[in-house]
This record gives structure tokens, sequence and C-alpha cells, in this order.
């Protein structure tokens, strides 16, 4: 006889061994380069995570880059920037397709240089060297040239905040060809040269008299542009009411410390305002980002407006889909889970967690899956009570508090098999880095044993790794019943939907991503 140890079987067919390891020298399955490159395009930041540093992700990214068709490099980009609302992966990933002979990079570009922050972005990459060259080089130069051409007053405005580069230095690179006396005269307002003040735009001439005179109304420029005039609690008003939405949510404290919550009617009018749901979908905000708001409130703000937080996360997560069958949520609640989710980054390290993150997600789905099953795992499944009818919030923060312990994805699926509980789909939010349950290279992981027995019950369960760090491995290899996903912006939904309800394979993350029109 065979030695069933080494040769175990999946429904008559033989359990894929292992072929790599992952960050905790545990045996792992490696992902394909274009699920890979996908994964890190949606979760990389280049910071530092509690695995690799930002240096190992960029060089993984520029492997990965080598591996795929320069026309999948820019619609990972795209996808990056459109669905992902990533930052640096997407202008870092259009860096490194300038380099390649392909026309893909002139018809990525405009989708993912959207404004001066990304363009801004895109300059620092390219100029740093880090992708392989240290100039613009002509086409990317051109493409900047016309991205500046294009931009309207407020967009030049907007992307006048920041540094490392600023906007005057971007000038002064690419030596934009006005196409007009008032394009002309901004473009020389911006880098500091003399300039004809009568051919400014009308809200630089705005800008220009309100520094002379405070009594004149606040133009609609960027705030950070005002902050070093001695503003009142009336301009500050002002500015709250002309801000763009994502503003608004980052400042509530400062509006608080400068007395605008203090004018009658003002805190319930913006209240109003962030939990308008036509306003929510525009910003394109991630429910993660509005937890950190919540949070982050001090007692300065008032009630209605922490509150309207709430509303806007219910607009946020819409899109969370109401699947059906037995549906078991799996939150990885492990030590590593305890890094922030955007990676170590000095004086920059944002507040929220994996763990957070995955708490969020869970609580999400629980909203809109009432009667799903909750598995939050470490070492081994951890029992967390959750009230249902509770707000996602107060969900999330219980699962955020549990935290600590190792990592063993395998837990909850031997939980569930042990049981032969009736299971359709099995959704994990995980670093994916297990390691507790770690068997011998080359053998089956722990996941991929237990998921075969729960499919010796349920044939046709379906599993779910949605993975919220950059990696390149997992415990679960992609096939028919199982999907590898990364991300955590709403447009992991869509494709969760579709794989549960049998509309899209378990590639169906990867041809999303290559049906992408350039």
């Amino acid at each position: 006889m065979v030695n069933k140890a080494i040769f175990k079987t999946y429904l008559g067919k033989l359990l894929p061994g292992t072929d790599t390891k992952n960050h905790e020298a545990a045996p792992a399955y490696r992902l394909t380069p274009r699920e890979a490159l996908a994964q890190y395009a949606v979760t990389g930041t280049f910071n530092g995570t509690f695995y690799a540093d930002g240096a190992d992700q960029l060089e993984a990214v520029k492997a990965l880059a080598l591996q795929v068709e320069p026309e999948f490099l820019a619609r990972v980009a795209v996808h990056a920037a459109e669905k992902g609302h990533m930052k640096d992966m997407p202008v870092t990933l259009l860096a490194m397709l300038s380099g390649l002979q392909s026309h893909a990079f002139a018809r990525a570009f405009p989708r993912v240089v959207k404004s001066g922050k990304m363009l801004r972005g895109f300059v620092q990459v390219m100029r740093s060297g880090a992708t392989g060259r240290k100039s613009l080089g002509t086409r990317p130069k051109k493409l900047v040239q016309a991205w500046l051409e294009r931009a309207s007053t407020e967009q030049i405005l907007r992307a006048m905040v920041g540094n490392d580069p600023s906007l005057a230095d971007v000038i002064r690179m690419v030596h934009p060809k006005p196409a007009s006396e008032e394009r002309k005269a901004l473009y020389a307002w911006a880098i500091g040269k003399p300039h004809d003040y009568a051919a400014l735009p009308e809200l630089v001439k705005a800008l220009e008299a309100f520094r002379r005179d405070q009594t004149l109304p606040v133009p609609n420029v960027p705030f950070q542009m005002l902050t070093s005039l001695p503003l009142t609690r009336e301009h500050w008003v002002e500015i709250a009411e002309k801000g763009g939405w994502q503003m608004v949510r980052q400042n509530l404290n400062t509006f608080a410390r400068n007395g605008v919550f203090e004018v009658a009617g003002f805190a319930e009018a913006l209240a109003a305002r962030l939990a308008d749901p036509d306003e929510v979908r525009k910003a394109k905000v991630f429910p993660y980002q509005l937890m950190m708001a919540w949070k982050m409130v001090d007692g300065q703000v008032p009630d209605v407006v922490r509150d309207a937080l709430q509303g806007a996360m219910d607009v946020a997560i819409a899109n969370v889909p109401s699947l059906a069958g037995n549906v078991v949520l799996c939150p990885d609640v492990s030590g590593s889970m305890g890094s922030p989710v955007t990676g170590y980054r000095k004086g920059a390290t944002s507040a929220v967690r994996c763990i957070d993150v995955a708490g969020l997600m869970t609580a999400a789905f629980l909203q809109r899956n009432p009667k799903a099953r909750v598995l939050p795992f470490e070492n081994d499944v951890v029992n967390v009570k959750l009230n249902r009818r509770d707000s996602v919030m107060t969900n999330a923060g219980k699962l955020a508090a549990v935290g600590g312990g190792g990592t063993n994805c395998s837990a909850p699926l031997r939980k569930l098999a042990n049981e032969k509980a009736k299971v359709d789909l099995v959704v994990f939010i995980s670093d994916n880095e297990s390691w507790v349950d770690a068997g011998k290279n080359g053998q089956p992981t722990a996941v991929m044993t237990e998921w075969a027995r729960i499919k010796r019950v349920n044939p046709a369960a379906k599993l779910v790794c949605l993975d919220i760090q950059p990696h390149a491995t997992t415990q679960a290899p992609t096939r028919d019943d199982v999907l590898n996903i990364g991300g955590f912006s709403d447009a992991v939904y869509g494709v969760i939907t579709s794989f549960a309800a049998n509309t899209n394979g378990a590639d169906g993350w990867v041809k999303t991503i290559e049906a992408i029109e350039l």
C-alpha cells in the first residue's frame, strides 16, 4: 500500500504539494506572477509591514513586472488606481512601464495620473532611479506636460499642496509650453517668477487678494494655502463649507479646535453632508478610513457629527454582498495582524491595523449576511460573541480587541470539518502567513487537508482567501473552488459575489484586470 500520509486524496484527486515557503518559513503555495502582481498592486504601500520592509516590496514588484506582458502591467496599474484607490503603487507600476517598448504606457498614464498628487508621485518615482532611470525621458515628459496643460486652475492649486517634489519643481523640470497668456502667468506665479498679474486666473487673483485682506470672502482653494494667515472662526466655517468631502472627514478635530461647531446649526449641516449617500460614493472612501475618523474624533466634535460617520459607513459598505447558503467568516486575529494596514512609515504610520480592517470587513459581511457564522482565529478558534444587531463599528471593535497569538489558518476549517458542518462559502480575511499548522515541505498545507475533509461533506463548497497584506504565497492554491484575492477596497466584493454565484471562475480576479480596456 502507498503511504496515505503523503498521497492524500481529495475527492479522488491528489492534493497539491506545497512549492515554496511563506515569510514565517512555513510551507505554502506560490501565486502565479499575475496573481502575485495583482496582490501587491492593491495592498502594497512600500512601507514596512510585519514581515517585510518597503524595499523588499519594491524588489518583489520589479521582479514580477518582468514576468508579465506590458499590457497586463498597464492594466494592473489602472486597476490599482481606479478600483484599489492606491496612490504609490500605481505610479510605480507606471514608472516601470515607461521603460518598456509598448504603447500601453501612454494609454495607461491618463487613467492612473488623474490628480496633482499622483503626478508628483509619478515624477518622484521616476527621478528616484528606483525603477531604473533617474530622469523623466521624452515620453514621460510629454505626458506630464500634457497633464499640466489639461489641468484646470483648481487642479493646479490642489497640486501645489505637498513637496518632494513640489509642483514648482515639476514645472521647472518639464518646461510646459503654455497655450494662453493666462496659463503662462499661472506657471510663472506657481514657480515664483515675475508674471503678468492681470493675466492670472480669477481664482488666483482672489487668493492673492485674500492674503492681503482677510475681510474679503475666503477663496475656494486648498485650506493649506491659507493656514499661515490669521483666520477667524468665520473663516474656518467658510473653509469647511467649501471643502471636499474627504477634506472635511480628515479635519473634524481641526474644525472643532477653531470653533466651527459653536456656530448654531453648523454641526447638523456638516453631519448631513457627511452622511449624504451621493457625496460618500463620490468620495470613494475606504470603510477603514471612516472607522479611523470615527475613532479619532475628540470630545469637541458633537455626537451628531460622530453619528454621521456611522451613517456614511452604511453607504460605504453597501457593496458588501448578501450571499446565499451557509456562509462562514474567518477573520485572522493573530499577533501579526496588529501591524498598520498601510505599513510603518516614520511620522505618518496609520493608526488603523490589519486586525481593524479584518474586523471591519467581517462586521460588514455580518450585517449583510446576518445568518453567517464568525470563527475568528489565531493559534486556535477564538470565541468572540457578536450581536448581529450592533453597528458595524461596534462589532469591528470587538474583533479588533482580541489580538495576539500565532497564525493557524487551518483552525476554523478543522472545527468545521470535525462538526461535519454544512458549508457553502468560507471567507478568510487574513495576512495568510500561517505557521502554527506548518507541515513538511512538499506536502499539502493543513488548510488544504482540512478543506478536503469539508469538501467530502460539502462537495459544492467554495473557499475565498482574502489577503490584506502584500505577499506572493497562499495556503490554498487557486482552482475551481478556491479564490485568492487581495485588497481592502470595495472592489473585492464584486469578485467574491461572482465567484460564490458561479458566474465567474476562481481566476475571476485576474480576468477582471485583463478585461480593462486601455
